[in-house]
């Protein structure tokens, strides 16, 4: 990638340096370091086409959270007010650089309660409603029978594993119930998302997923991620989002759909890439590893009953 011109489209002057390949890679893309006089720059390359019109809402909904106080990387748009720039045959958008540590589901509870319940107050102006099938929908029982029998036809190493959790898949897709006070949310709020900074604080990356849902079903989410089976981190967690101000609650079984239906597609995903790896899973390893998350720390009902008995 061309480090003058790239620094060029996004308004950036002076001796410029780009690290010699990707400093981080998730499923949706890649992130190089650019350095500036104006300060340190984090250049994201996505891995599926996307244009202007597909993160027009997002990158709106990430600056508003970001002049609200949301602790999030600024957006840098080009010269011209476009979010992406195509530099070297490459499609970039650019981030303020953030220094932050590794993914960690035991983050101080107390922090992302706070951040949580802040970004459920950012004034938005979704321009839909329709809440998307990933945070909705369930995947189904015959889905979830052809993948076992596609699994263990090409040797899965995994493939039991995803067939003894079957049926609990598929019970805990009966709690799914429609989303209800649908506002923009950031829809993607997992750990390697919510990341601690080496200030002592933490950031919120990633915010191409945002759309519509409903706070109190992601709010589900956040608490089964960070609480973990912790009573004391999962109360905590929940105390400090309703002293932020945070507007969902967690106070029946339903609220958990998002939460289903996120971690079932995605484990239809992980399991879709190992029989046929790609960009997101370059190779079954990671793909392996990808749907181990489900299987070493199921979200099963007993599970989640639990989690729902110590907040309400």
């Amino acid at each position: 990638m061309d480090a003058t011109e790239l620094a060029r489209r996004f308004g950036l002057d002076g001796a410029v340096t780009l690290s010699d390949g990707p400093v981080a890679r998730g499923k949706q893309g890649e992130v190089w370091r650019l350095e500036t006089p104006d300060g340190r720059w984090a250049v994201k390359a996505p891995f599926q086409p996307v244009g202007e019109d597909d993160v027009r809402e997002s990158t709106l909904f990430q600056e508003t959270a970001y002049a609200c106080g949301v602790p999030t990387p600024a957006v840098r748009r080009t010269d011209d007010g476009r979010v992406f720039a195509t530099v070297s045959g490459r499609r970039v958008r650019l981030y303020g650089w953030v220094d932050v540590l590794a993914p960690d589901p035991m983050l101080d509870p107390g922090l992302v309660g706070d951040v949580v319940g802040q970004l459920h107050q950012v004034p938005t102006t979704a321009t839909s409603t329709d809440v998307a099938a990933w945070h909705r929908a369930p995947v189904g029982p015959a889905r979830w029978d052809e993948l076992v029998t596609e699994l263990r036809a090409a040797g899965a190493p995994f493939a039991e594993r995803l067939a003894d959790l079957r049926d609990e898949l598929v019970a805990l897709e009966s709690w799914l119930e429609p989303p209800q006070d649908v506002r923009l949310c950031h829809c993607d709020l997992w750990a390697d998302n919510v990341l601690a900074t080496a200030d002592g604080g933490v950031c919120v990356l990633d915010w191409e997923n945002s759309g519509p849902a409903d706070p109190s079903q992601e709010l589900a989410c956040v608490l089964f991620e960070f609480g973990r089976s912790d009573a004391g981190r999962a109360r905590a967690l929940a105390e400090a989002y309703r002293e932020a101000g945070g507007p969902g609650r967690v106070d029946r079984r339903g609220r958990f759909s998002m939460l289903i239906a996120q971690l079932g597609h995605i484990t239809e995903i992980a399991a879709t890439d190992w029989l046929q790896p790609n960009r997101r899973s370059p190779d079954r390893a990671a793909a392996a590893a990808w749907i181990s998350e489900v299987f070493d720390e199921p979200h099963t009902r007993d599970a989640l009953d639990e989690l729902l008995g110590w907040v309400t």
